[in-house]
């Protein structure tokens, strides 16, 4: 069995991937990853064949419309919604060529795309091959699949469709408990964290005697960007959290943490495996990253959430509804509402018993090695 899985233009949609797609090669099947040019070393730092796709990053999608005339992110929540779905959808046309030139010579039995990797729904529909949608994490995209449909009316009437097709199965990676209540039928799966590794240190494996606080804005974040709000979250953050009486972490790409550390001296900031670290820290404060809730959701570990994206707000509140998390707003994100929310989470143990339960949670589901007997059935299916 030949399975193309399709991630996006950031490290986290190739991490999300990545448990399949390797659980796929040990059962002996083939499996290549596509992505952005730039995501290479990321596909290829996971074990994986890489296909890259276009030399554009994920910025010029964000920033750019077909036209390139420049862009700008809306202010209104669903507006921001169907604009994120667009930007990702000119990033699936821009894959199409490349996508069509590897099917003429590999030719997919299964094309399994990340929430938003339209390319694809897109792909198999041209091939005659099942689709499979698997969720990057626990972020639903309900508000954002319109905006690609929109986007992508030229290349769907080509297909004679009038929208983007359904999964022929969707894998699901949430935490039954935090699913909406509206959701539809899914296979679940364990998350499993896969992110970049690298040579690790003590500390990185061991507690302090301080109370060990993390803060992340994910694998995406960038200097300079005026697109970009984690950088300034990063910023913020840290300035912040440095009144508080525990041992500070940022996980960060390095060029990020470079500025970091220049205004901070003797901050531990850096590529920090977030896999690796998690289990020794007491609360992890971040953007609301659908990975990294994830991540720290699978550590025990509870959350500080400020979401910075209309699409994260909801998954947010409903970790917070349980009982793992706190979930700020933009209003509320005064120093003082920052430093009370991290003071609770570090003293009160219910928020660590309420991660507990989901951690148990994440670990029942079926693993990735589980799942790929539904790909195999798929395949063998008559059409």
């Amino acid at each position: 069995m030949k399975v193309l899985f399709v991630a996006g233009g950031s490290p986290a949609t190739v991490f999300a991937l990545a448990p399949l797609a390797t659980a796929v090669r040990n059962a002996g099947h083939q499996a290549f990853m596509a992505a952005t040019d730039d995501m290479m070393p990321v596909v290829a730092g996971a074990g994986l064949p890489g296909v890259p796709v276009t030399p554009l990053p994920i910025r010029h999608f964000i920033t750019t419309d077909r036209a390139g005339r420049p862009l700008t992110i809306p202010a209104d929540p669903a507006e921001e919604a169907r604009f994120t779905g667009r930007w990702f959808a000119r990033m699936a046309v821009a894959s199409m060529p490349p996508l069509h030139e590897l099917a003429a010579g590999w030719r997919p039995d299964v094309v399994v795309g990340g929430t938003m990797s339209y390319a694809a729904p897109l792909l198999a529909a041209r091939l005659g091959v099942p689709f499979v949608r698997q969720a990057w994490d626990a972020v639903e995209a309900t508000g954002v699949h319109p905006g690609a449909d929109e986007e992508l009316q030229p290349e769907l009437r080509e297909l004679g469709l009038d929208r983007l097709p359904e999964p022929d199965l969707f894998v699901d990676i949430c935490p039954p408990s935090l699913r909406p209540a509206d959701a539809g039928p899914a296979q679940q799966m364990r998350f499993v964290p896969a992110n970049a590794q690298r040579s690790l240190a003590p500390w990185m494996y061991r507690r302090g005697e301080r109370p060990r606080v993390c803060v992340t804005s994910g694998s995406r974040v960038t200097r300079g960007r005026t697109y970009d709000r984690n950088y300034q979250f990063l910023l913020d953050m840290v300035g912040k959290l440095t009144e508080l009486d525990v041992e500070l972490l940022v996980a960060a790409p390095e060029e990020v943490a470079d500025g970091l550390r220049a205004e901070h001296g003797g901050l531990r900031a850096g590529w920090i495996p977030l896999d690796v670290v998690a289990p020794t820290c007491d609360v992890l404060v971040h953007h609301a990253g659908g990975v990294s809730s994830l991540t720290a959701l699978n550590a025990a570990l509870p959350q500080l959430l400020m979401p910075k994206g209309a699409v994260l707000v909801e998954p947010a509140r409903r970790i917070a509804r349980r009982g793992a998390a706190i979930a700020l707003t933009p209003e509320e994100e005064t120093t003082e509402a920052i430093i009370t929310a991290c003071q609770q989470l570090l003293t009160e143990p219910s928020y660590r018993a309420a991660a507990e339960t989901l951690s148990r949670e994440i670990a029942a589901m079926p693993l990735p090695a589980d799942v790929v007997g539904a790909l195999e059935k798929l395949v063998q299916s008559p059409a």
